[in-house]
């Protein structure tokens, strides 16, 4: 099998209040293209409602949750799926990059430049205190914003093809963190990013 990765590392952004770690790309036996339509074609891509303010709104983007863990967030809990072959495979080469350990993972389809994530911070009980998310992308890049809960600070990264993304430490207290809609046209989007849920919601 070919190697699809490139030389550099999962290496540290600077960034105060927690951790933030990026590698170009994430080491796999096939393409990331390919990865990109396997994902598409072997997920049970869901459009869900959430409650925002007290009020229900359909996500502009769709979901699907897989792994070993129920997981609850923004007022609905979210029943997991098994693992697929793929995301197995995804997972590991996600460990052996961060040396952490996961049990879930959240996928995310952005269809368009119309699809968007709202600004959050992954706090809920059952990541823990101090949660670790890894965060992989496949198809068009997009612009992950992380925003200072208290200080006038703001990082903008480009998330391309193939890319690992690790948010570890305090980060998850002190930043929320987000994607916008674009103005001009973005090809589809899958990102993935996996958690350790520590208990059942």
């Amino acid at each position: 099998m070919d190697l699809f990765a490139d030389d550099s590392a999962l290496m540290p952004i600077p960034i105060e209040d927690g951790e933030l770690w990026f590698q170009q790309r994430l080491a796999l036996d096939l393409a990331p293209p390919e990865a990109m339509q396997r994902l598409l074609d072997e997920t049970d891509w869901r459009a869900e409602q959430v409650q925002v303010w007290g009020k229900l709104h359909m996500q502009p983007r769709l979901t699907a949750w897989h792994g070993e863990a129920s997981y609850r967030y923004s007022g609905k809990t979210f029943h997991p799926l098994p693992f697929t072959p793929l995301q197995l495979h995804i997972k590991q080469a996600v460990e052996r990059a961060t040396g952490r350990q996961f049990n879930s993972v959240l996928l995310n389809y952005y269809r368009d430049e119309r699809d968007s994530m709202g600004f959050h911070a992954d706090d809920e009980r059952e990541l823990g205190p101090q949660p670790a998310i890894a965060s992989v992308s496949f198809g068009a890049p997009r612009t992950f914003i992380l925003k200072h809960r208290r200080l006038p600070k703001t990082i903008k990264l480009a998330l391309g093809d193939g890319c690992l993304l690790l948010m570890a430490g305090s980060l998850q207290l002190h930043w929320l963190h987000g994607i916008n809609k674009e103005r001009g046209a973005r090809g589809p989007r899958i990102n993935l990013t996996f958690r350790q849920i520590l208990r059942e919601p």
